[in-house]
């Protein structure tokens, strides 16, 4: 959508998220408070308002929702979520290997099994595996920071070995035809678990590797606006090496989104740097990220050094586990954002940091009507609250990370929260994918 909207200048993607979001309201109701952020949010919300007013004998939906808030955020009102890496569970698979229509594609050498009648064969073929919350498993690992993963694993382990292990205990017939009946889903667990330990191995390979360290220490040193005034001796290297360009790139654009764009001079130096190893088409791939504002000179103050410490969008390893804390010392802008309308049910208190991002932003109000109260809500069970958890529709206007999905989640289930999040989003991407798509045009 960024492609479309800011580089070609293509208005078909706003139209449909318009009338994506036309047809939710009359499905569900009438929304009755609207904030958003961005050129992007504005343009979609306006577009909503004209063509409820072009037909206006066209039903609009029910005076009630069972959605309380809208909230709109324009992607280019935070790139640097999208191009640093993710490291939970699920982002990293996403980052190394895709996730396509809710499956990953893993090579088959870890996925042979010891009763398979011809290994090689398997070993040379890709692994598909469906990635949903359907499979407990999953739903389990997803949000883990990568670390935390292979214990997570061995504690499942041994829940599955001993739940097996009952066959061997003296039974009657009652508890026999228990145990039988409870045999497939114990032997799926254990399919599962053999499953994600071979992701995970993958994974690992990866993640222990010194480049894969150096990488996420120079990501850390950004996000934390250490030393990234300056041209960075880990990119350069990168050059040097003639790393992957998507790789570099996306290594410059952090430190511009974090720098709040990079001194005219480090820029230059960055182009003639990447003109020169890569050639011509590293130049017209600036071009092109100079466009969309992801890759620019400085034109003004530090916006990002003022809202890190302003919306706490990174921690130090002394604090206390914080309650939006996602699998990384740094949690997306869009979901401090997202947080804030949840917990104080608008912009109230943070006015003068929304003018420091690009864009306009929105606060309407669409109906004063109360919301649809809803039944058999397991939020609803599980809050502290008797008032059933407020539900928030997040809509990222030009796609959104696994990651911030993530976040989004764990916020909803702190026990305080009482709030529901539904993610509605253009595209499923991460810095690769987006880069490549800016890049390549396709």
């Amino acid at each position: 959508m960024i492609l479309e909207n800011y580089l070609e200048g293509d208005p078909t993607c706003i139209y449909n998220a318009a009338q994506a979001l036309r047809t939710i309201q009359q499905l569900y109701g009438i929304i009755p408070r609207v904030f958003g952020k961005g050129v992007a949010a504005k343009q979609v919300w306006e577009l909503v308002c004209r063509l409820n007013k072009e037909d206006a004998g066209a039903s609009k939906g029910s005076q009630t929702s069972c959605i309380d808030h809208l909230l709109l955020l324009d992607r280019a009102v935070d790139y640097t979520s999208v191009v640093h890496t993710q490291l939970t569970y699920e982002g990293l698979i996403d980052e190394l290997f895709g996730i396509r229509n809710s499956t990953g594609t893993f090579p088959g050498q870890k996925f042979v099994s010891g009763d398979d009648s011809a290994p090689e064969a398997s070993a040379r073929e890709s692994k598909r595996v469906i990635l949903n919350s359907g499979e407990q498993l999953y739903a389990d690992l997803r949000d883990l920071y990568f670390t935390q993963v292979g214990a997570a694993l061995s504690k499942k382990a041994r829940v599955i070995k001993s739940q097996l292990d009952e066959r061997h205990n003296d039974k009657s017939v009652q508890e026999m035809k228990q145990f039988v009946a409870r045999l497939p889903q114990m032997l799926a667990n254990k399919q599962a678990l053999a499953t994600h330990t071979a992701i995970a191995e993958y994974i690992k390979e990866t993640t222990d590797s010194f480049d894969f360290q150096d990488l996420i220490q120079c990501e850390e040193d950004f996000l934390n606006c250490v030393d990234n005034e300056n041209v960075c001796t880990y990119i350069e290297d990168l050059i040097a090496q003639k790393a992957p360009l998507t790789k570099v790139l996306r290594l410059i654009c952090l430190q511009c989104s974090t720098g709040s764009g990079l001194k005219p001079k480090v820029l230059e130096h960055y182009k003639r740097s990447l003109v020169q190893v890569y050639g011509l088409k590293s130049w017209l791939a600036v071009e092109r990220l100079d466009q969309t504002g992801l890759l620019r000179a400085r034109a003004g103050p530090r916006q990002y050094h003022v809202l890190r410490k302003a919306l706490h969008l990174t921690m130090e390893e002394s604090e206390a586990v914080d309650k939006s804390y996602l699998a990384s010392k740094y949690t997306p802008l869009t979901v401090r954002l997202a947080e804030h309308v949840a917990r104080n049910r608008g912009w109230t208190g943070i006015h003068e940091f929304l003018g420091l991002l690009p864009g306009p932003t929105l606060d309407e109000l669409q109906t004063l009507q109360p919301r649809m109260t809803r039944r058999n809500s397991i939020s609803s069970e599980n809050s502290s609250s008797l008032e059933s958890p407020r539900v928030i529709l997040v809509f990222f206007i030009g796609g959104c990370t696994y990651h911030e999905i993530s976040a989004l989640r764990t916020i909803s289930q702190q026990e305080d929260a009482n709030v529901e999040f539904v993610v509605l989003t253009t595209k499923l991407i991460n810095g690769n994918t987006f880069l490549e798509t800016l890049i390549e045009g396709e």
